[in-house]
């Protein structure tokens, strides 16, 4: 019976092996992005009011990527309008945002899509098929999630600044009293001229 085991394991890893085929390793490199893919326009997202802060231009959304496969995550930093390629997946970013620092609740949220590579069967050609596109929140995630069987994308951060955020938060850094200032003797009076003394 042992032998028999022994051969139902193997041929279940090789059948495993062959299914994740081209799975990405932990050294997985970015490689260039297709034409076709490359070329489309990035979806708009809608504005939410008028925009202060950081120009959307110069903001940096940090996304995580897990593939399920094989258990490997990696942190992803994007501008908006920018895309990423890693082995079999795309992730395109449209925008970031978080609520100012004087706001609450905090809210952090990109808009991302997310492309994989998939083929219909064996012997047809690999296609790019867009799995997501939407807002990811850090702050609720289940609002809104990549259904992947193989995949995940989710919003860690939006790095932008606010105009006066350095103002409040400055006064949480000096919230230590000052020391007082050192005690000085007060002065001693001089003692009054004594008039010369008449012969």
């Amino acid at each position: 019976m042992k032998p028999l085991a022994c051969a139902l394991a193997t041929s279940a890893a090789l059948a495993l092996a062959a299914c994740s085929g081209g799975a990405p390793t932990p050294d997985a490199e970015q490689t260039e992005i297709p034409d076709e893919i490359a070329n489309q326009a990035m979806p708009q997202a809608a504005a939410q009011g008028n925009q202060i802060g950081t120009p959307m231009a110069e903001r940096v959304a940090t996304l995580g990527l897990l593939n399920k496969r094989n258990n490997i995550s990696r942190d992803i930093q994007l501008r908006p309008g920018e895309s990423q390629r890693i082995d079999d997946v795309i992730i395109r970013l449209s925008a970031c945002e978080r609520t100012p620092p004087w706001e609450n609740p905090p809210q952090t949220g990109a808009f991302v899509q997310l492309l994989v590579e998939t083929r219909e069967d064996a012997g047809s050609d690999p296609v790019w098929r867009r799995v997501f596109s939407g807002w990811l929140f850090k702050e609720a995630p289940a609002v809104n999630m990549v259904e992947h069987p193989v995949y995940d994308v989710w919003m860690k951060d939006c790095a932008m600044r606010f105009p006066g955020e350095e103002e409040v938060a400055a006064p949480a850094a000096s919230a230590t009293p000052a020391a007082a200032p050192a005690a000085t003797p007060s002065p001693t009076p001089e003692p009054a001229a004594t008039p010369p003394a008449e012969n």
